[in-house]
């Protein structure tokens, strides 16, 4: 029911004092704070601003449809991605509980009895029914602002929330593209040994002819096997590797260790990125990192609670009115003549409270600079993961130039040692140690390849980037079934 405050204008006075202080706060207001930041990277000095959109679903640029498919799936059904979806929700619904104190509460209620008695001198029985019916309402005026601060924090915690699930799909991007990349890695060497394994099987196969017919020695063809037995060894660690890499995928799309294992098996091909990712500007970690946009929103929420723990220093008032009709009969509730109603304000001041409520301002104000320090410490992890990422990046490419220069001169190595030992002028020591180093140039080589993808996916989460499009979280995870009233079970 609306309250009804009467109708001499007296009475609206203190309504209308309450109403002209409702615009009234405490409390800092919050600015969001600007760093002094470098205009460039200092790996990078003279890139541009990323624009909009840029770095949106970076890891495309590898061309694996496979790798694609793989983070669709685990952006659709991770269990840590539910999780966020669901505190986003939770931070909505409680925003609108903290909502709810703007505005009136209003209750109804009714209640019948009936009774009997017996006059014992007239041995007559004597019947009573009571019918009642009401309304309560109660209105806590928010004179000094700490409903609507507390609202403000709860909008803040709403954003908190959103850029919770964004880190949270970053992170998980970063997660599945990097254990794709060292499972392929590993695959990769493991078959580049056992393709090394049966040469070097072949060439103490050679050897040990060579010794019967009188042109090696014992030594020859025990160091040619050990050889061989040696990369044979490599195998199974690499095997183990690729396994857990791959049981890791299973997890983060949210399906059993092993379902993709198969799925991997199909091709040792390590990805290479196709195109560069834009390395940005200082400024740009403020709006591409989540994890600094969510650092960033919980120093606002924490500024608006120092605004809602002052208010409570000061008077709070509260308007209450009821309205009651009782009756013998249910038809008599409607009758004016049986109607009651009362209404008025309440004023409650805090006196003493032993400091109580000072030192929960001090507490707030406490939190916020907790917040404040957390947020400029995650701009500055953020600027060390791109300088971290950029620099890795580059010295790998660098490094990856070296090693091929290697490897075909360990090839072109191998190839003349087989042609002079052959020729009988060199002994067979010098064979083996040119196929080791080639082998582990070779191996080095694609470990390299899988540096240079992993600093590229560093890169690509340490820029901020992420999924496109809208995810949706209004979706439960758990959908229940009955949820009106029914018999206990």
């Amino acid at each position: 029911m609306a309250v009804a405050f009467g109708s001499r204008s007296l009475s609206l006075v203190p309504v209308a004092l309450a109403l002209g202080l409702a615009g009234c706060a405490v409390g800092p207001d919050y600015q969001s704070p600007t760093p002094a930041l470098s205009a460039n990277h200092a790996n990078a000095r003279h890139a541009r601003p990323i624009r909009p959109g840029e770095l949106t679903d970076w890891w495309k640029r590898f061309g694996d449809p496979t790798l694609n498919h793989l983070i669709d799936e685990a952006v659709a059904a991770n269990l840590d991605v539910a999780a966020a979806k669901a505190r986003i929700r939770e931070a909505r619904a409680t925003r609108v509980q903290i909502g709810a104190g703007l505005f009136p509460q209003v209750n109804g209620g009714a209640s019948s009895s009936h009774a009997r008695s017996s006059a014992s001198a007239s041995g007559v029985n004597i019947t009573s029914n009571l019918y009642q019916a009401g309304f309560d309402a109660s209105w806590e005026l928010d004179l000094f602002g700490e409903t609507r601060r507390g609202l403000e924090a709860a909008d803040r915690g709403v954003e908190a929330a959103e850029e919770s699930l964004r880190t949270t799909l970053l992170t998980l991007v970063g997660d599945v593209a990097q254990n794709y990349v060292e499972a392929k890695g590993f695959l990769a060497r493991a078959s580049f040994a056992q393709r090394t394994v049966a040469i070097q099987r072949q060439t103490a196969a050679l050897t040990r002819a060579r010794f019967e017919a009188g042109a090696a020695s014992a030594v020859d063809v025990a160091k040619a096997t050990a050889f061989a037995s040696s990369t044979s060894a490599n195998i199974p660690t690499l095997e183990t590797a690729f396994s857990a890499a791959a049981h890791r995928i299973g997890v983060l799309i949210g399906r059993e260790p092993a379902a993709v294992v198969a799925l991997l098996r199909r091709s040792a091909v390590i990805p290479a990125p196709r195109h560069n990712l834009p390395p940005g500007v200082p400024a740009d970690v403020l709006l591409q990192r989540p994890d600094v946009r969510l650092a960033e929103r919980l120093l606002a929420q924490s500024t608006a609670r120092i605004g809602q723990a002052e208010a409570a220093l000061y008077p709070s008032v509260s308007l209450t009115g009821s309205l009651r009709t009782s009756g013998i009969r249910i038809g008599d509730l409607g009758n004016g003549s049986s109607l009651a109603w009362s209404y008025g304000p309440s004023v409650t001041i805090p006196v003493f409270n032993a400091g109580r409520l000072r030192a929960a301002v001090e507490v707030a104000e406490a939190q916020r600079d907790q917040s404040y320090a957390a947020f400029h410490q995650a701009v500055l992890f953020a600027l060390e993961d791109v300088e971290n990422a950029l620099v890795g990046l580059a010295q790998q490419r660098i490094r990856y130039q070296s090693l091929a220069t290697a490897v075909r001169n360990y090839r072109e190595a191998g190839r003349l040692a087989r042609i002079v030992y052959g020729q009988g002028a060199s002994s067979f020591l010098e064979v083996l140690d040119a196929e080791r180093s080639l082998y582990d140039s070779e191996d080095s080589l694609l470990q390299s390849q899988v540096l240079i993808a992993t600093r590229f996916i560093a890169l690509g989460k340490a820029l901020g980037g992420g999924p496109g499009g809208v995810i949706d979280v209004a979706r439960p995870l758990v959908v229940d079934g009955e949820r009106g009233p029914r018999l206990a079970r």
